[in-house]
């Protein structure tokens, strides 16, 4: 069962975290190129402090951005920004956030993401937790996959995984971590592909930070997955 209130604490931790660690960057390396392709670490940053926003804007029933134009064009706005100016924002939006989330709701209600996704209000604090956890990884500062909570990586292979359930572009497959087991793709009897690996190398591949080259694959080749 989703506990909004754990997610919501494990946010709050996972962006102390990242403020921490962040705030070793000074301008210039602020500015150096992240691990994300065309993102500066600023980039980075940014996108983090608007997405707390628009989180807010989907808990409060608003549309999460104006349209996909406008989230782009704050991001690459906010970018150049000092990096004092950076983390201020990403600490005041993570606030707006955790104000929002602790106020009396009803949880159980149904939101709307963005292209048309929807999803129990319950689930957001989850989605901003991997937000920041990934994000922070993708910061390329010394906090990699391996420094994610194991209890997090669990369950964002939970989620996606059932993300690609059913993707008519996903083979039907199998991962394992030698002790939990996800069908994910296309429904099949039996799966095409065995894929098994440490919950480290799978989750890398299912969010697209890894090429999948630490996994073992049985069967087919190893499938190519959507963006996310």
């Amino acid at each position: 069962m989703i506990d909004h209130a754990h997610d919501l604490a494990s946010v709050r931790d996972a962006t102390d975290r990242l403020l921490t660690a962040a705030a070793a960057l000074d301008n210039a390396s602020a500015a150096e190129p992240s691990r994300l392709p065309g993102w500066s670490r600023n980039h980075v940053l940014a996108h983090i402090a608007r997405n707390a926003d628009a989180l807010v804007n989907v808990l409060e029933g608003r549309p999460m951005y104006a349209t996909a134009s406008v989230r782009d064009a704050d991001i690459e706005r906010d970018a150049p920004r000092p990096v004092y100016v950076q983390l201020a924002d990403v600490r005041e939006s993570a606030a707006g956030f955790q104000a929002i989330g602790a106020a009396p709701a009803d949880w159980s209600r149904r939101v709307e993401l963005r292209n048309g996704v929807v999803d129990s209000a319950s689930r957001i604090p989850f989605r901003r937790w991997v937000e920041v956890e990934l994000h922070h990884v993708d910061l390329g500062i010394g906090y990699d996959l391996e420094d994610l909570p194991g209890d997090f990586t669990q369950r964002e292979i939970d989620f996606l995984a059932e993300r690609f359930t059913g993707h008519p572009e996903v083979s039907p497959t199998q991962l394992t971590d030698g002790t939990h087991a996800w069908s994910t793709g296309r429904a099949a009897e039996k799966p095409e592909v065995t894929v098994t690996g440490s919950p480290v190398d799978l989750l890398g591949w299912l969010c697209g930070r890894r090429d999948g080259s630490g996994l073992t694959v049985d069967g087919d080749s190893l499938p190519t997955l959507p963006p996310l």
